[in-house]
């Protein structure tokens, strides 16, 4: 029974978050933004020039690196220009995202798509960039780290380390986390007959106030003798550390079909990162 419960909830959850994709698709495509040009000069003063279009006439601003705010156009238009000196600004590398904030006569805001432009080569990053080598190294490590799991069912309960790497993601509007990913999974059980598993599977992300996610998932596992099946599992994302990293929770049912007694229940703990996954 629960395993009909789990697909159910599956198939539940993608209708959902279909249905709300659309719903918030009819609300954030009311104004679509077109970026014409948006470079830095080569000579000095550095100046970064963008202009783009919106559908209606809208106010403007730019949001760059993060932690840049600048307004583009005051008045309700729809064509945009902006003129910035970018001498004073301090980066850490030398492609540096943006995006625009619109917003309509309604006073509803949308974000654009993340752009990105590129710093001529005599701009001087800040020395902290020179560590990003290490931080790089950081992060591998704390993503290579293996979750813990708790594992129960007909022959008891037992300890699981197990590791998930995103492999394929699928890009959705806000940039945050992605629509979906396809997922590769070792996971090694102690004390136990089936040590080794491994897992292909297909998880969606739907966000959500409050906490970061809702994802439910389906994968097919082995364990390289024979003992081949199903897994349904949901997870939910609590919060974000080093805003790189999500720490979420996830429950998993697993069983073999057609085998009475195979079915074996999971609830880790862990960290969700994107990282190394190639993006469409």
């Amino acid at each position: 029974m629960l395993r009909y419960f789990l697909v159910v909830f599956f198939l539940a959850s993608v209708f959902l978050k279909n249905n709300f994709a659309q719903d918030n698709g009819a609300q954030n495509d009311t104004v679509e933004i077109t970026v014409i040009d948006s470079y830095v000069t080569p000579e000095k003063p550095h100046t970064f020039l963008l202009s783009f279009y919106t559908s209606v006439n809208c106010k403007t601003k730019v949001v760059i690196d993060n932690k840049y705010t600048y307004p583009v156009s005051d008045t309700l238009i729809d064509s945009h220009n902006l003129k910035l000196d970018i001498s004073s600004l301090h980066f850490k590398r030398k492609e540096i995202p943006f995006y625009i904030l619109a917003e309509d006569s309604t006073g509803h805001v949308t974000k654009s798509d993340v752009n990105t432009f590129e710093l001529p080569s005599d701009v001087k990053i800040e020395e902290g960039d020179s560590n990003f080598l290490l931080l790089c190294l950081f992060g591998a490590a704390v993503f290579a780290l293996p979750d813990p799991v708790f594992v129960t069912g007909p022959q008891g309960n037992y300890f699981s380390l197990t590791k998930e790497i995103p492999l394929i993601s699928f890009r959705s509007k806000n940039f945050v986390y992605p629509y979906g990913y396809f997922s590769a999974e070792y996971s090694y059980i102690f004390k136990t007959d089936r040590k080794n598993f491994l897992r292909i599977g297909y998880k969606e992300l739907i966000e959500l106030p409050l906490i970061e996610y809702l994802s439910p998932g389906v994968d097919f596992f082995t364990d390289f003798k024979g003992y081949n099946g199903i897994s349904g599992e949901v997870s939910l994302g609590l919060f974000r550390i080093l805003n790189t990293f999500t720490i979420y929770t996830r429950y998993r049912y697993n069983f073999k079909p057609g085998e009475s007694g195979s079915q074996f229940n999971e609830i880790s703990i862990g960290l969700y990162s994107s990282f190394f996954s190639v993006y469409f």
